[in-house]
């Protein structure tokens, strides 16, 4: 099945780990897709995606436990439907926190994917 991916911005908070994390691209001269939706017949959205390398990279805000839609509930099942989704397409996944974005171990490890074969 072949994949589309649709771009544009949502009216949504821009998180300091999903805008530190860009401007850490561009200082790699990196220019992943941003919003992007990509499994059919779904609304998901990933928050940046390296069409080159099939990667999505989500940056999970407010990852205390509890206090997050990441962490509990509905938003954590549907979450997991999201990675299972595109898991299922051969998406690899990324996933990192707002310290890991800060610590550069977000960029790095997408750097060191990105070089992969």
């Amino acid at each position: 099945m072949k994949r589309t991916a649709s771009e544009g911005q949502l009216p949504k908070k821009l998180s300091v780990g999903e805008e530190t994390f860009a401007s850490q691209c561009r200082a790699y001269n990196l220019e992943p897709m941003r919003e992007v939706e990509l499994i059919p017949g779904r609304k998901y959205r990933f928050d940046f995606y390296f069409r080159e390398k099939d990667l999505a990279v989500e940056i999970e805000g407010g990852t205390a436990f509890g206090r997050s839609r990441h962490s509990y509930g509905l938003g954590f099942e549907e979450d997991a439907r999201k990675y299972n989704a595109a898991a299922l397409l051969g998406i690899k996944v990324l996933r990192f926190s707002t310290a890991m974005v800060k610590s550069a171990e977000a960029i790095d490890t997408v750097r060191e994917t990105l070089r992969a074969k």
